[in-house]
């Protein structure tokens, strides 16, 4: 098979599994402009699947740069309203979304701070109705990767920059499950075993799990209303989409208030196009009270400065150690390949869809039941083949749920 046909039949993947596409429905396809030929594929599929129209947002990481390099602190501050009403307007609608993501890790590197602050927290503001309407499960979302050259030289270093580009394509489509003879029907049979460990989360009721692993002791509390999601999702509607291709992660939501003790990473993040690694936290009844890291503190405090709910956690993850992505034993520096090589958490904005009856409360009540609400939502990587997790049940039954790593329910 040629790479134009597997493009095209990871297109087909992200239409048909990953956002559902339906007749008549519109379909916006977020895309940075190198990624031109992918989303050219996926518009053609989302049409030959009956969207009613597609519309494409392009970005340029390297404009993005230059506003950041050049701009005021006071143009920076002030996020364009209008390029998220539009897309507001059509996700009311029932428009899909179809996200491409194809970052270069470390070209926001030279960016001050403050100005990259900044600019964050006011695309968080702007975007804030349109990022809860989506997250508490109004429409159908899936986002996809897409290889470029500086993120593949940073996976493979010891490549030429063209063998680099292939490998790590290799690395995307295997992930991906696109070397299967029908993609589609291994991911169906792929989210059923994801289903199974979802009924068994759910059965047990758990109300804490402890965490121990080298340089993690902590303890998580649950809220009364939680719920173990992962995989596909329903939307409110009852649509399928699946938001994440690929994804081998189960989640839920986290007691905002009931998290303490350390906790370690166990993989880098890339937050704002800066890296940070090696990096810890203590909490204490909910809150990051000390964090640190070896590379990139001033981005962590870029992040906690976003608000309140920023240095709470809002989404508890498990995945096995012993997993396709984690078992390539290689660090992608992306979030979505890492987090789904990794059991993980996210500091930020609750996912509602995790939450029993979410949209039927206000924000105080929310807040009230444990329920973390944010600007932002930054997931972060702490599995490992050392790492042991105990879960304990209303009835006070403490049950082994992972050991070395591994599933033991």
């Amino acid at each position: 098979m040629s790479f134009q046909e597997k493009l095209a039949k990871y297109a087909d993947l992200a239409v048909r599994v990953g956002a559902g596409v339906k007749k008549d429905q519109e379909v916006i396809v977020n895309a940075p402009i190198n990624c031109y030929e992918l989303a050219r594929f996926v518009t053609a599929k989302a049409y030959e699947a009956g969207a009613k129209r597609v519309v494409v947002e392009y970005g340029d990481q390297h404009i993005t740069h230059a506003l950041l390099k050049n701009a005021s602190e006071e143009v920076l501050s002030d996020f364009p309203q209008w390029r998220v009403d539009g897309l507001l307007g059509m996700i009311r609608k029932g428009a899909a979304i179809i996200s491409i993501v194809s970052a270069d890790p470390e070209l926001m590197m030279d960016i001050e701070p403050k100005k990259m602050g900044l600019f964050q927290k006011a695309a968080a503001l702007a975007s804030e109705e349109y990022k809860n309407y989506v997250m508490q499960g109004n429409t159908c979302w899936t986002i996809v990767a897409h290889a470029n050259a500086p993120w593949a030289k940073k996976v493979f270093p010891k490549l030429e920059e063209t063998q680099a580009i292939d490998a790590l394509w290799d690395k995307i489509f295997e992930a991906t499950r696109m070397h299967e003879p029908d993609p589609v029907k291994a991911w169906e049979n792929h989210l059923n075993l994801l289903d199974d460990k979802l009924e068994l989360l759910n059965g047990k009721n758990f109300v804490k799990f402890h965490y121990k692993a080298p340089g993690t002791d902590l303890v998580v509390g649950m809220p009364e209303s939680h719920k173990w999601i992962g995989g596909g999702q329903l939307s409110l509607t009852g649509d399928k989409f699946l938001p994440n291709i690929p994804t081998e992660e189960v989640f839920s939501t986290p007691h905002k208030y009931q998290v303490d003790g350390t906790l370690a990473s166990t993989k880098p993040l890339v937050y704002g196009g800066k890296l940070i690694e090696n990096f810890s936290f203590t909490f204490e009844k909910g809150k990051v009270v000390d964090y640190k890291a070896e590379v990139g503190q001033d981005a962590l405090a870029n992040l906690f400065a976003t608000d309140d709910g920023s240095m709470y956690l809002g989404e508890i993850a498990i995945v096995p150690h012993d997993s396709p992505i984690s078992n390539t034993n290689v660090t992608f520096f992306n979030t979505l390949f890492d987090e789904n090589a990794s059991c993980h958490f996210a500091f930020g904005n609750a996912y509602l869809l995790s939450v029993e009856d979410a949209d039927k409360h206000s924000k105080e009540k929310l807040d009230e039941m444990g329920v973390n609400l944010s600007l932002s939502h930054v997931d972060f990587m702490v599995g490992s083949g050392e790492l042991n997790i105990t879960g304990t049940t209303a009835s006070g039954e403490e049950i082994i749920v992972f050991d070395k790593g591994n599933w033991k329910i």
